[in-house]
């Protein structure tokens, strides 16, 4: 895992996926675009947010403490690397 100091790009509408950790067998899941300080050619990612978390509600240029995990899956073959946001605090508003 890895912490940064990151700004809000974009996120996008929470919505219920299957989960076997969950009682009821659903867990929110949200997507959300962070960018690295610097301008405009710095690093990005699109990290998954989920439960609690994937309910919380960022602002386009929100400045936040991000704690993400990178992950590799494969599918059929191909190999794929998620981004998961453990822990976003928003900072200050720019």
């Amino acid at each position: 895992m890895v912490t940064k100091i990151l700004k809000v790009v974009a996120q996008g509408t929470p919505i219920n996926v299957p989960s076997k950790k969950t009682e009821s067998g659903l867990v929110a899941k949200c997507m959300i675009r962070l960018k690295e300080l610097g301008g405009d050619y710095e690093d990005e990612y699109i990290c998954a947010m989920f439960g609690n978390l994937a309910l919380c509600r960022f602002a386009e240029g929100d400045l936040v403490v991000a704690t993400l995990r990178f992950q590799t899956h494969e599918a059929n073959g191909s190999f794929y690397q998620d981004v998961l946001a453990n822990d976003v605090v928003k900072i200050i508003e720019l």
